[in-house]
């Protein structure tokens, strides 16, 4: 998928998120596995915020993202910050990268956006293909809990300063879905403009992503609620997945 307006205010939407906090979480994983990031992709990293935490923490890392409205608001930012990214548009399940990596990190439920197993284990072949053995993929997930009991059938209301949104959801029992509908109304004087977009969120069990994995020479090594280092609970939101690359026979004819 492709973000319109959103990517103009997606960082003031997502303040929430402490993404100095999530590269330090990454950097212990990386510790623990005692890892060497080496050269690092961050796939599907909207607007580059983690891209360049983990960038000021001497990472050799780029950005990927299948929106050209996210990636100008990536560079942007990384010129004003003086930072040195490259940022490349290529969708996860098409990724066609210039060489080989040594860790890949998603995040942000960025691989819930992928309908179907098909298309998930598309993305997973193709960051498979250009990981080198004993690379590490790092990503999370938000559970099949909460798109049935946080995100349902629920509207969230967000006021800022630049815009006043209106999110509003429909789960879809089925295949675990949400399709997401967002309002903005952008002040411009007295008046507010309304523009609107919507997309589809899938969550899938957690033995499946293990599976999915297994089938494109991925071992999952760590399973953990987000941002720790235990196991996920009936009720957790959000996981976190480390995935190591076994060797990759004839990985291109399956």
């Amino acid at each position: 998928m492709a973000y319109g307006v959103f990517a103009e205010f997606y960082d003031e939407l997502t303040q929430n998120v402490n993404y100095k906090a999530k590269a330090d979480y990454f950097c212990e994983i990386l510790n623990r596995f005692n890892h060497e990031a080496g050269c690092t992709l961050d796939l599907a990293c909207g607007t580059g915020t983690l891209t360049a935490e983990l960038k000021k923490r001497g990472i050799d890392i780029y950005g990927a993202d299948g929106s050209f409205e996210m990636l100008a608001e990536a560079n942007r930012k990384a010129r004003e910050e003086e930072l040195d990214i490259l940022f490349i548009c290529q969708r996860m399940q098409r990724l066609e990268l210039f060489g080989t990596i040594n860790t890949c990190v998603c995040t942000l439920d960025s691989i819930n956006h992928l309908q179907g197993e098909k298309q998930v284990q598309a993305a997973f072949k193709r960051v498979s293909m250009f990981m080198e053995k004993d690379g590490l993929f790092i990503f999370d997930v938000n559970t099949v809990y909460k798109h049935k009991a946080v995100l349902g059938d629920n509207t969230f209301v967000y006021d800022t300063k630049s815009v006043y949104c209106v999110w509003q959801n429909t789960y879809n029992n089925y295949d675990n879905s949400v399709k997401i509908e967002l309002d903005f109304f952008i002040p411009d004087g007295k008046v507010y403009y309304r523009s609107s977009e919507s997309f589809k969120e899938y969550a899938y069990p957690l033995d499946v992503i293990v599976r999915m994995l297994d089938n494109c020479d991925f071992d999952a090594v760590g399973i953990y609620c987000d941002m720790t280092f235990e196991a996920p609970k009936e009720d957790t939101q959000r996981v976190t997945f480390v995935a190591k690359k076994r060797c990759t026979p004839d990985l291109e004819d399956r």
